[in-house]
């Protein structure tokens, strides 16, 4: 009997840790279809919220336009930093966000909003002649230039286009003037004990060349061309700005003031911040940003390359160029 017993208490305990054995494995794998449902969602819906961020990234333009209310409003373009190619202030960049603010049905006034030292004389041009080609096209839709901190040079060559000039008192005004630097190093080749060899296919193929002697050839005719780009910026300041110019030569100098300042000199009109011009001047208290963003892939190209080619053109003195200052 107790043999009996013994095997029928030993089967059941068999039994027992058999049942216990596959409940386990059952709520283990129960627990790890749960955990991997978690993981698949939680990857399922991060993979789409990096979709949306490249969707924004890529197409910010679209994504704006659906933020536009019914009803008029400001269009606002932003100018910050140095004005040229390849740069946040280039041409390209402050053009296109231009045309996109023009042609908007409901614009009712477009303000320029600047903070730029100034830059490429080309460039400044370029964006100088587009606002005077959009007025021509749309003479109901009236350009406000609003300075920030500064608008110097190729930034103030930009503002002259605009029908009406907006500071703050502190801003910094001015700078009509232009110029090109560089240095030389020959008595420090001479001191180094280096030997300058340049060959050049042109009598002034090498002229200002920073390892050579500088010829009064070559002076003259850098301060010729100088000469000439400084007027073509005098003439257009005056294109744009007109009789309010008080007719003071030094406006033309290089020199530059405060916003009050630049009031009383009539360089700029009154003064006034970007939410002002939209409420008071424009009358469309809504201000809807047109400036025109970089993608996703224009961003990450210029991290990766610019950094390395501006550390090179440093290097070799491939920098210089004439700049509006």
């Amino acid at each position: 009997m107790e043999t009996n017993d013994q095997n029928q208490n030993g089967q059941s305990n068999s039994n027992t840790w058999e049942r216990k054995l596959v409940q386990e494995l059952a709520l283990s794998s129960v627990k790890e279809k749960r955990r991997a449902r978690r993981w698949g969602i939680f990857f399922k819906f991060l993979t789409f919220a990096y979709l949306i961020a490249i969707l924004v990234l890529m197409f910010p333009d679209g994504l704006q336009d659906a933020k536009i209310r019914d009803g008029k409003h400001t269009a606002l373009v932003d100018i910050k930093g140095v004005i040229a190619d390849k740069e946040e202030a280039s041409a390209d960049n402050v053009v296109k966000g231009l045309r996109k603010a023009f042609k908007h049905r409901n614009t009712k006034g477009v303000i320029l909003r600047i903070n730029s030292p100034g830059g490429s004389p080309v460039q400044a041009g370029y964006i100088n002649d587009e606002i005077k080609r959009l007025k021509k096209k749309y003479p109901d839709i009236k350009v406000y230039a609003v300075v920030t901190d500064m608008c110097a040079s190729g930034g103030y060559y930009i503002a002259a286009a605009a029908d009406q000039i907006y500071v703050d008192k502190a801003s910094i005004v001015g700078s009509i003037g232009v110029l090109m630097n560089g240095f030389g190093f020959v008595d420090a080749l001479e001191k180094l004990g280096i030997e300058r060899r340049l060959l050049t296919a042109g009598e002034h193929k090498g002229i200002l060349d920073p390892f050579s002697p500088q010829k009064e050839f070559d002076r003259t005719h850098m301060e010729g061309m100088l000469d000439k780009i400084h007027q073509q910026f005098i003439d257009t300041v005056k294109q744009g700005r007109g009789d309010r110019l008080k007719g003071d030569d030094k406006i033309f100098s290089g020199l530059f003031w405060n916003g009050e300042e630049s009031v009383s000199l009539g360089l700029a009109d009154a003064i006034g911040s970007s939410s002002y011009v939209a409420r008071e001047i424009i009358g469309a208290e809504d201000i809807v940003d047109f400036t025109r963003s970089e993608d996703l892939l224009e961003r990450f190209a210029k991290k990766i390359g610019a950094g390395a080619a501006s550390s090179l053109n440093g290097v070799l003195g491939l920098n210089e160029g004439i700049r509006l200052h």
